[in-house]
């Protein structure tokens, strides 16, 4: 029984050492953790179950017969985050480079699957070459049965990406499906081809980090939602957003222990907005003040700063946050705050999180670039998630609702279910000056008459009080109470249940 025990140890010790000490040296040389250490930093400490540690590939062309490692390239299993149970894969750059294989794809696939029957989150850790070049198809098929999983779990269990290293060619496909996609500054890029490959096609000279890194995804491509300085504070910074996160789209939101009132007024509130409608401030210090202790995990903060979406709670409660940012292009929607504010709005209506919408919006931005780019239907993206979206929504609005951008911002009209305005809201068809030059347009060389006629505008229209007669507005509130009235919408409707006609699914306009 001694050397039954004693070659255990010994395979576990193999396993473990993945592609050897000079390799795991390489790793931190380059200022990256190995893949089990991100697990142990990742996970609470000693929950770790791995699985399938001693799976070896079975190539046997190319001389990959005489080149077996145990777990072949990749560490999967399941422990827990906060006693939360989650389940994990994470490549092992040591070992072929982190590239997929067959039994690669094997390893990852039975802990998807694993993740969607016992309705747990599954995180995928990536820092890998891409497809194992000598297993040919059954590479690509490996990915396609990952594929299809991450497909079929979408909605059922949250699938969070952190990219930790190169993830090229087929490895993108996965993460890009997931819910969310997070990086390492410096050390990690994206792409589908890499700077070689596009010299070749394309003549450009461009730099891994210029094609794919954290900056460019964060900023431009909208592909990452959050990028941080280090392996460390990437892997801080999820278990912070599982806190915040359900484990299934069955078990209900998190419920954490909090000693902020509900009813806590905040009188800075009365003087947030300023008394020129042209001046910006900053949205985020109302989300702060609203929700529970003023903590907030912002998605996407680089990216379309116009509009701003995250997590909060209130009384314990997850909630997610989606607001219009005065402080960038006051707040306007256009194409990318759209779509940014539509996959926020569906992941919360996936999960039964209810949204909060605060809303100061101009309109839509205007000009041939964004019409020529489709402004249109990724406007109607935002549409789309916030008409669909069952799970209880509040909104206020805190001081410009305009034009279609009103309606598109959880109106009562597209069955938001509270909506409160601030006594600084104005809602109308457009801003007071622009709707007094096209109704007085004959007017319009003389600057007295239009000025009085603006007047008029606003006095009619630069105000909460003709929606609220309507029943478009339910209630106009003190801005200093705001917390606590959007609390007590949240519990009552807390047992919220909509009926829809039956169909397989919508077509979302993408």
């Amino acid at each position: 029984m001694k050397d039954i025990i004693d070659e255990l140890e010994q395979r576990r010790a193999e396993a473990r050492l993945g592609g050897g000490k000079k390799r795991i040296e390489a790793q931190h040389k380059r200022g990256k953790l190995t893949a089990r250490e991100r697990i142990e930093l990742l996970l609470d400490e000693d929950s770790f179950e791995e699985l399938d540690m001693y799976v070896e590939h079975r190539c046997t062309d190319f001389g990959m017969e005489k080149q077996k490692i145990p777990g072949d390239g990749v560490v999967t299993g399941w422990g827990t985050i906060n006693g939360r149970v989650v389940y994990l894969f994470a490549k092992d750059f040591t070992v072929f480079g982190g590239s997929l294989s067959g039994a690669h794809a094997e390893k990852i696939n039975k802990v998807q699957g694993m993740a969607v029957r016992n309705r747990a989150p599954i995180i995928g850790l990536f820092d890998a070459g891409g497809a194992r070049i000598q297993e040919g198809v059954d590479a690509l098929g490996g990915y396609g049965e990952v594929f299809w999983r991450n497909v079929h779990a979408s909605g059922v269990v949250p699938q969070i990406s952190v990219i930790m290293g190169p993830c090229a060619g087929g490895d993108v496909y996965s993460p890009a499906m997931t819910d969310f996609i997070f990086m390492v500054k410096d050390t990690s890029y994206m792409f589908v081809t890499g700077p070689d490959v596009v010299k070749t096609v394309t003549n450009e000279e461009v730099t891994a980090e210029e094609l794919g890194g954290a900056s460019v995804h964060t900023t431009k491509s909208s592909i990452a939602d959050g990028a941080y300085e280090n392996d460390v504070e990437a892997l801080l910074q999820i278990r912070r957003l599982m806190d915040f996160l359900p484990s299934s789209n069955i078990s209900g939101v998190p419920v954490l222990p909090t000693r902020d009132r509900a009813d806590r007024e905040e009188l800075s509130l009365d003087t947030l907005i300023p008394d020129n409608p042209n001046q910006p401030y900053d949205i985020k210090e109302l989300i702060h003040k609203v929700a529970d202790e003023g903590d907030f995990f912002e998605i996407q903060e680089a990216f379309a700063r116009n509009i701003v979406t995250g997590f909060g709670r209130i009384e314990g409660q997850t909630v997610g946050f989606v607001a219009n940012q005065p402080m960038v292009l006051a707040g306007v929607l256009d194409s990318d705050a759209s779509r940014k504010g539509a996959r926020f709005v569906r992941f919360c209506d996936c999960f039964e999180i209810p949204i909060v919408t605060f809303v100061d919006v101009p309109g839509f931005l205007p000009g041939t670039a964004q019409e020529y780019g489709g402004l249109i239907k990724h406007g109607a993206k935002l549409l789309y998630a916030y008409a669909e979206a069952t799970v209880p929504k509040v909104t206020v609005i805190t001081r410009k609702a305009y034009g279609g951008a009103y309606v598109v911002m959880a109106a009562k009209h597209i069955h938001a279910d509270i909506n409160y305005a601030w006594p600084s809201a104005e809602i109308a068809v457009m801003g007071p000056k622009g709707a007094a030059e096209i109704i007085y347009r004959s007017e319009l060389g003389d600057e007295k008459k239009i000025a009085k006629r603006i007047q008029e505008y606003e006095d009619r229209f630069a105000n909460p009080f003709i929606a609220a007669e309507r029943g478009y507005i339910d209630e106009v509130i003190q801005p200093r109470n705001t917390r606590k009235r959007v609390a007590r919408a949240l519990k009552m409707l807390a047992s919220k249940e909509v009926e829809l006609p039956w169909k397989k699914h919508g077509n979302l306009p993408l």
